[in-house]
């Protein structure tokens, strides 16, 4: 019953897909029927975007719902297909139609796309893993090797139902009341017991997991094996060939891929220029006339940040504080003598950071970050907290995860540095333009509803 499940299930979900796109087709062109000018998609090639849609959903696998994926897995993999689909028909469709609505009619497919695709793949998803939950569809696994993390990995399989894993036991040449037997007696009840997936604890001699994947390898078995425990301590790993040789990279982040690199500099150029055409053309010269009215000194406050790897950088403000020689060791304070009255306003409704989309213009600071600070504090910063350098393996950002959640302004306590440092390291491991979207929601939100910190 599961091995025929799990050969059928593709072909369930490509007939799904093609019904969730046609019944996409279908609504979208019926949105547009009020426009009585407007050419909805050419229906003629509808069958040609049905084939683009399978065959991008195809190469990227996005049939395989893996056990162990949550639904944020299957999410992302369903925007990247359609972000491609997306980009594909509208190189083919929009540049041969002239009509003037044709921009609202491809909007229209991709609104009833995401909406419809979304709900789908997130059911069939939910639906799995109520399935394995009740027992339907599991694959049942054993643990090679006693100790180490195995036992960790025990108790995942008890407590994920939703995996649809049945763990049997462990076989372990250290006898034990947790161990089915030895590592021998594996060989000889593999098959009668019907087991899908054996997981080798890393420690074990290389010549017994060399005859395990081998045994493996001849009774179509998957293989996993549970690393230790200092490859447990970075979510994301990666693998490097290097000839017929396999280094783990531990280390590497989301936006050590080009593709991603791309696509958040793409948004902050857009973003950025938006902001200097339609708001700093008009800002810069009303905020420096006040500024000039209140107080001598310059407009712009000018200071040396760092910012990725470390590189220095000229960070732009609008100057809110008299000139003083402590700018770059004192923070400012609630009441700080220093602010002037426009100052205490432009830092209340952090007007003072708008030049900074100059920053990110020029490719120094981006729309999205961990909030660059100044090069003292820093030194002191990275003696005294765990992994505080780690926040300038990417660009500084204008707003970041850190700011929305309520730790922005001046630093009292020890735990509210460390908490920075938590989530932007969160940030930098777990980096997506949907985080990034996200982030922006939230920096407008707390603009208006919490300004508590501002000051």
């Amino acid at each position: 019953m599961k091995k025929r499940f799990y050969s059928y299930f593709p072909w369930f979900f490509v007939l799904g897909d093609i019904g969730v796109v046609s019944f996409s087709f279908f609504i979208s062109g019926l949105l547009l029927q009020p426009f009585s000018d407007a050419q909805s998609l050419d229906f003629l090639n509808f069958p040609a975007f049905v084939m683009i849609w399978l065959v991008i959903s195809i190469l990227k696998e996005d049939y395989k719902l893996e056990r162990t994926d949550e639904p944020n897995q299957t999410f992302k993999k369903l925007l990247s297909s359609l972000a491609w689909f997306l980009a594909i028909i509208s190189l083919i469709w929009m540049p041969f139609h002239d009509n003037a609505l044709r921009l609202l009619s491809f909007l229209s497919l991709a609104v009833v796309l995401f909406l419809s695709l979304s709900f789908y793949r997130i059911f069939l998803h939910f639906i799995s893993k109520r399935l394995h939950t009740k027992g339907y569809n599991h694959r049942k696994a054993v643990i090679i090797g006693s100790g180490g993390l195995g036992n960790r990995l025990e108790d995942v399989f008890k407590l994920r139902k939703d995996f649809g894993i049945k763990f049997l036991g462990y076989y372990d040449d250290e006898h034990s009341l947790r161990t089915r037997g030895k590592i021998n007696s594996f060989f000889d009840e593999a098959e009668k017991l019907g087991i899908d997936l054996i997981y080798i604890n890393q420690f074990l001699d290389k010549k017994i997991i060399d005859r395990l994947i081998a045994f493996a390898d001849d009774h179509f078995i998957k293989v996993k094996i549970i690393p230790s425990g200092a490859l447990q301590l970075e979510k994301n790993l990666s693998f490097s060939r290097y000839g017929d040789l396999t280094v783990i990279n531990v280390n590497e982040i989301p936006l050590d891929n080009f593709f991603h690199r791309a696509l958040k500099r793409t948004f902050d150029i857009v973003f950025s220029l938006l902001v200097i055409v339609f708001v700093l053309s008009w800002l810069i010269p009303l905020v420096g006339f006040l500024i000039k009215m209140e107080s001598k000194g310059p407009v712009f406050f000018i200071q040396e940040r760092n910012g990725e790897n470390n590189k220095v950088f000229l960070c732009l403000k609008f100057r809110s504080m008299t000139p003083n020689d402590y700018a770059d060791t004192h923070q400012a304070t609630k009441n700080d003598p220093r602010v002037t009255r426009i100052g205490a306003f432009l830092r209340n409704s952090s007007i003072d950071e708008m030049p900074q989309f100059i920053n990110v213009l020029l490719g120094d600071m981006s729309i999205v970050g961990p909030r660059p600070h100044p090069i003292p504090i820093n030194m002191l910063f990275k003696t005294q907290i765990e992994k505080y350098n780690s926040r300038h393996k990417i660009k500084p950002g204008i707003t970041g995860l850190a700011q929305v959640k309520g730790y922005r302004g001046e630093i009292e306590n020890p735990y509210q540095i460390r908490s920075r440092v938590k989530l932007d390291y969160f940030y930098i491991q777990n980096w997506s333009i949907l985080l990034d979207l996200k982030i922006c929601i939230l920096t407008v939100y707390e603009l208006i509803v919490n300004r508590e910190n501002a000051y």
